[in-house]
């Protein structure tokens, strides 16, 4: 028996290779002339192929009789399936004779040159999708902006699976859109659109069942939602979920792919792999914007303790040192007891100013800066000098205007002041309550009392002072005073106004 020439597989694969990576007329004719050196071998006259195997470009070549069969004639309807060692489909071969014995040789030697070159492009599109995810990786890796990370994460994943638009939901504890960030769409698209997504349709599902999505046209979907006005046109989708740790933190959409009629199954594994380094770099980018959040507010909290422990500290040391200067002053120069004065109330105002400052620095400071909290620091300041016990509520009884918080504590600093000054004290007490109508500061000393009633000279103008911003507040001023107990001065303020910061009305 005469042995079978060996097939000439060679060029026929060098043909279907040189088509998938050329796709022009010529390497389809040579995938036909291959097909021809076939059939002369096996002693058929003619035979077409219709290749359909992804990555494969699809490709229609035909040769001999067959040679001007079309994709779309009739006759592929008795064409033999040619399918891989795994079964996967490759696409169709017609064969003229279609009773010839070298039938099973022809379509066994064609499938084995399509599976073979169908591998390769698989292996050659695997190799090119891992150098593209490393650059879309590196890409975002070096971002720790978040806003710039969003953005970068949206304009690689569109490169990578060669989609015309995409888009990125970030989601906030709720499940709710925090951001969404687009790429793709010009700022005049995407101003034109309007108001963000609420999650319907589409997105909605993805959001729901966290899981991906690929559908080959969207306006043909069941769960369209439908588009607004003015919203660019899209068919083929591919959503992916992004997490970090089990836990959703955002999605990825992805619309018209620009080289294929939809987005592929590798697509999709490679938008999901993507999306694992997307969640660790959005999470790096939040954890580095934390981190700078807590070194401001670190670095705020240190100038607000550098101004209190030193700068205050000293300001208020000169009031004391200035405090006994009216006394020493000759008593018909009014004129000069006064500056002194003057100038004690301008270092107690430029006191309560930086604490005021200091207490707005930043949200941490502000949400501390208490009406307790400050009569203790005051007490803290004036220890040094007098002991001063506090009784002070806790917690957060009463919301107390800042503008109420700085009138009474330089009612207390000035009370304090006179006990220092004036009334050979051995000890001072602040007591604050909240009762249901108004709130009540008293400031009280063990010393030497006065006469209330006897009126005081110019040079002593700490009365004065307290008088008046009791008024500003629409409080009332009490003073109660013993030679042999000390003295009491007692502020009460009507609710409304601690609460809005002016006078009731």
């Amino acid at each position: 028996m005469a042995r079978r020439p060996s097939l000439p597989l060679p060029p026929l694969l060098e043909a279907l290779d040189d088509w998938q990576h050329l796709r022009t007329e010529r390497q389809r004719l040579e995938v036909a002339e291959s097909l021809q050196r076939l059939t002369d071998v096996l002693d058929l006259r003619g035979a077409a192929i219709h290749v359909e195997a992804p990555p494969l470009a699809e490709m229609t070549a035909a040769s001999g009789t067959l040679a001007a069969v079309a994709a779309n004639d009739p006759a592929w309807a008795s064409a033999h399936e040619l399918r891989a060692a795994d079964e996967v489909p490759l696409g169709r071969l017609l064969i003229d004779p279609p009773d010839s014995p070298a039938v099973g040789a022809m379509i066994s030697a064609v499938s084995v040159a399509v599976a073979a070159t169908r591998s390769r492009a698989r292996a050659e599109r695997a190799e090119a999708n891992l150098a593209a995810l490393d650059v879309a990786v590196r890409g975002i890796a070096g971002l720790l902006e978040l806003t710039a990370v969003l953005q970068g994460i949206v304009d690689h994943v569109r490169e990578l699976v060669d989609a015309e638009y995409a888009a990125l939901a970030i989601l906030d504890e709720d499940g709710g859109l925090e951001r969404f960030v687009t790429s793709g769409l010009t700022t005049e698209e995407y101003r034109r659109i309007g108001p963000l997504p609420k999650g319907h349709g589409l997105l909605g599902v993805i959001v729901d069942e966290n899981r991906s999505l690929r559908i080959p046209d969207i306006g043909t979907d069941p769960h369209r939602y439908g588009f607004p006005p003015n919203h660019p046109e899209m068919h083929s989708f591919l959503g992916a979920p992004i997490s970090i740790k089990g836990r959703s933190i955002g999605r990825l959409y992805l619309t018209n792919k620009r080289d294929a009629a939809q987005f592929s199954e590798a697509d999709q594994e490679l938008v999901e792999r993507f999306a694992l380094h997307a969640g660790i770099a959005i999470e790096n980018a939040r954890l580095h914007e934390r981190v700078q959040q807590l070194a401001i507010v670190e670095e705020r909290e240190r100038i607000g303790r550098d101004l209190h422990d030193g700068i205050i500290q000293r300001i208020y040391g000169v009031t004391l040192s200035l405090d006994d200067v009216p006394e020493l002053v000759e008593p018909t120069n009014t004129e000069a007891a006064e500056r002194v004065d003057r100038a004690i109330d301008a270092l107690h105002d430029t006191i309560r100013q930086l604490r005021t400052f200091i207490f707005g620095l930043g949200p941490a400071l502000h949400d501390e800066a208490s009406l307790t909290d400050a009569l203790e620091a005051l007490a803290a300041e004036v220890r040094g000098n007098i002991p001063v016990t506090t009784q002070l509520p806790t917690g957060d009884e009463l919301a107390i205007s800042p503008e109420v918080i700085g009138e009474l504590v330089s009612v207390a600093r000035e009370a304090l002041s006179n006990v220092m000054r004036h009334a050979v004290a051995h000890s001072a007490t602040m007591r604050l309550t909240v009762g249901p109508d108004v709130l009540t500061l008293e400031v009280a000393d063990d010393g030497r009392g006065f006469d209330v009633t006897r009126r005081r000279p110019p040079t002593h103008r700490g009365l004065i002072n307290m008088r008046a911003r009791a008024e500003r507040l629409g409080a009332l001023l009490r003073i109660e005073s013993d030679y042999a107990s000390g003295t009491r001065i007692i502020v009460t303020v009507p609710r409304p106004v601690v609460m809005s910061g002016g006078p009731a009305a």
